[in-house]
């Protein structure tokens, strides 16, 4: 994900290189933790219809899986008001696109090939064009959307800079309404599509950075209003699951399986909150963890081949849920996921994109050369101003 920028305004000189905030990147670590263990359930064949979590929904096994990957989406949107706080007051270089791209097809294309080559995936012409292309999908891909939407922020940030504060609420009701509200109401329908969901974030993050009043800065409020949404959360869970054995429907996750149900956007803006304020002193090690949160999504998240491979093949959700071990196996399946994810991104890091940044650095300015070079031909011959 994006570098994070420091509040301390001692960072902001010339020459000192901005630290991560501590509290966020431990905030984003969990937020990672919560998409895997969201994985963990919604990947394996554990809810499919009919599935093992259905055919005994109220047993203390089912209740604790479904529990455990409830807050997937809320972790995306953890992610996205990471995002948008900080980038708000940032400004995008092509060297941060550079490198979150190169990172995105690193991944697609290795992970890819070994399951080419292995035999494990089927190898075509189509997908092998299909994996050289970041973006194939914009609707709930992740990777996909994030990219495009990455590129939005320059003009998001044109936008929160020249609104008033006035105006930024009333867009903010306006998006909250035609997102959240139509989006978990049941009688509304939303079609997702998780660029147009990341600038709602990002919005919502704005006007929190931009416009700090006391109630942002209440830690104590942030973690009674955290605790509220969790435990909403896994009640509605509950709820959920009972009203669907009556109506014979397997809808356990009704008011959290999209990022912009109501629960799902509480859940992400309080512990959000909860977190921007606990100021845990600069830990090197947490901010190493945290940068490699975005690698160990397009790892073990990669392709259907790798959530195959992973939950299904190797670690056999399904056969373990019979298993008095499931709890420990779940919880160590997502521990050890992070952790093999987290040292083969820091490789990646330390062996291929530190040298290859060094790299782009010296041929970066001949590239934004030729390219200005050729906007300002085109916008010249057909009259566009700047």
């Amino acid at each position: 994900m994006p570098d994070t920028i420091p509040e301390s305004p001692a960072c902001s000189r010339p020459g000192v290189k901005p630290a991560r905030n501590s509290s966020l990147e431990l905030y984003r670590i969990i937020a990672m933790l919560l998409i895997v263990a969201h994985h963990y359930v919604l990947n394996s064949g554990l809810t499919n219809p009919g599935g093992v979590i259905y055919s005994d929904p109220f047993s203390a096994k089912s209740v604790f899986l479904l529990f455990f990957g409830a807050f997937g989406k809320a972790g995306i949107n953890c992610f996205m008001l990471i995002t948008g706080y900080f980038m708000c007051t940032s400004s995008i270089s092509l060297k941060k696109f550079v490198r979150v791209l190169c990172e995105v097809l690193f991944y697609h294309i290795i992970i890819n090939s070994i399951f080419w080559i292995t035999g494990y995936a089927p190898f075509s012409l189509k997908s092998m064009v299909k994996e050289l292309f970041p973006v194939t999908e914009l609707n709930q891909n992740f990777t996909g959307c994030y990219l495009v939407f990455f590129l939005c922020i320059p003009f998001l940030n044109i936008l929160v800079r020249h609104m008033t504060e006035r105006q930024h609420l009333r867009l903010l009701a306006l998006l909250f309404f035609a997102y959240v509200v139509m989006g978990t109401v049941p009688i509304f329908s939303v079609s997702m599509n998780y660029i147009s969901w990341f600038m709602v974030l990002y919005l919502t993050a704005a006007y929190i950075r931009l416009y700090p009043r006391g109630l942002f800065q209440n830690a104590r409020l942030a973690g009674w209003l955290s605790l509220f949404s969790v435990l909403a959360s896994l009640l509605s869970v509950l709820f959920c699951l009972w009203l669907g054995q009556k109506m014979q429907r397997e809808m356990a996750y009704a008011f959290v399986f999209d990022a912009n149900n109501f629960l799902a956007f509480l859940t992400g803006v309080t512990t959000f909150l909860l977190f921007k304020n606990l100021k845990l002193p600069h830990s090197s090690f947490i901010n190493s963890v945290a940068a490699s949160t975005f690698g160990v999504l397009l790892i073990h998240a990669n392709s259907g081949a790798m959530r195959r491979f992973l939950w299904r093949d190797v670690l056999k959700n399904v056969e373990f849920y019979s298993s008095p071990l499931m709890p420990l196996h779940a919880i160590g399946s997502v521990i050890g996921i992070f952790v093999l994810c987290v040292l083969i991104d820091q490789c990646r890091i330390h062996l291929i994109e530190k040298p290859c940044l060094k790299l782009y650095d010296r041929i970066e300015p001949r590239v934004v050369a030729w390219y200005k070079h050729i906007e300002d031909k085109w916008c010249d011959r057909l009259h566009i101003g700047q």
